[in-house]
This record gives structure tokens, C-alpha cells and sequence, in this order.
């Protein structure tokens, strides 16, 4: 059960505590080893209390953390409606993809891309021009040689 302690107990009896020292000291009521008394000793001594108080302490409420609290709650809720938001609006997105990639046809076998086709003709129509000369007939094509260092 519970234990209380003597200023507790006087609380809830509406004694005196020298009294309850007094019945300690001749016997009448016993401590536990924390020295505190038993509720169910106090009950047996003294009878039922008269006022069915709590024993407990009072709650020290903080406004200031009450307050954050709530806040705090009230963005942990508005968290969570964007994440489920997003969550929607990812499926909607990954929906769409999906429909748009059945609706793309495959690809045929026969068929080159764009820059395929544009490799193949500026290999047929544009050979590698030569550099032409200049009017004054100083410019020469530069030839690179192999400038190679033997081993």
C-alpha cells in the first residue's frame, strides 16, 4: 500500500504531528524501514480518514510549456497532413508516368534516331573541306605530323 509520510499523514488526518511522534514512541504506530507509515498501520490507528483528500501533490502546471506544447502539436499535425499531401501527390505523379509510357509506342527495329541520321549525312555530304587559300597566298594548310617520341 502506500506509505506517508508524518507530515502527510497529519494532513490527512487533521492531527497534529507531536501526536503521531507520541503513538510512534509508546508502540502504537510502526514506521517502515524508509520511515514513513504505512497508509493501511494509519487506517488502523486512526480509522478511516474524515476527508477523502488525495494524498498526492499538486501538479505543477507550467503555463509556458503548456502552451509550447500545444504548439508543438499543432505543427506536428500540420507535418503530417503535408507529408500525406506529398504522399498523394507523388502516387497522382507516378500514376501519370506510368499511363504516359503505355501510351508511347516501342520503338521499331529498322528505325535510327535523330542523330543517326544526321552522323550518316554529314559523312556522305560533307567530306573534310580543305582550308582554302587566302588571297595574298601566304596561308598554307597546316599538316600535322607525328610528333611521336620514339622509345
Amino acid at each position: 500500500m502506500k506509505s506517508l509520510s508524518v507530515v502527510e499523514l497529519s494532513k490527512l488526518y487533521s492531527i497534529n504531528r507531536q501526536t503521531i511522534y507520541n503513538h510512534i514512541n509508546k508502540g502504537i504506530l510502526s514506521k517502515n524501514s524508509d520511515n514513513k507509515i504505512d497508509l493501511s498501520e494509519a487506517i488502523r490507528v486512526f480509522g478511516e480518514p474524515s476527508k477523502k483528500q488525495s494524498v498526492k501533490e499538486p501538479v505543477k502546471v507550467d503555463s509556458q510549456n503548456s502552451t509550447e506544447n500545444l504548439l508543438l502539436r499543432q505543427q506536428i499535425d500540420m507535418l503530417k497532413n503535408q507529408l500525406e499531401d506529398a504522399k498523394e501527390r507523388e502516387s497522382f505523379y507516378q500514376n501519370q508516368i506510368e499511363t504516359m509510357q503505355r501510351l508511347l509506342e516501342a520503338p521499331k527495329a529498322n528505325m535510327t534516331t535523330f542523330i543517326d541520321q544526321k552522323r550518316e549525312q554529314n559523312i556522305a555530304t560533307d567530306p573534310q573541306k580543305e582550308p582554302e587559300l587566302k588571297a595574298d597566298e601566304l596561308t598554307t594548310p597546316v599538316e600535322t605530323e607525328n610528333k611521336r617520341i620514339p622509345v
